[in-house]
């Protein structure tokens, strides 16, 4: 069985549900796992724009970080969506 699938001639990779990662909320410090649809991915024109971001569920704070390659390649391999903020002109 493959992990990809195709839609409208466009191949996308099949994500279990169950992918969750780990979260900590700078505001209270608490620490928790999140489901791919709890995170959003910008990737803006440098790494200085390109961040993710969540609602903590323990303090209801809206959270921001700065993404690195690597955090990118974790988040979008993960099934996260991703906003792409510039064009690549």
């Amino acid at each position: 069985m493959s992990n990809l699938s195709v839609v409208s001639d466009v191949p996308t990779v099949v994500v279990p549900e169950s992918v969750r990662f780990r979260a900590a909320c700078p505001d209270c410090r608490a620490r928790f796992e999140l489901a791919a649809a709890a995170i959003r991915l910008a990737i803006g024109a440098t790494s200085r724009t390109t961040f993710y971001s969540f609602t903590c569920p323990e303090c209801d704070a809206a959270v921001r970080k700065i993404a690195g390659e690597r955090i990118v390649e974790l988040l979008t391999d993960g099934g996260v969506r991703t906003l792409r903020l510039h064009t690549g002109r």
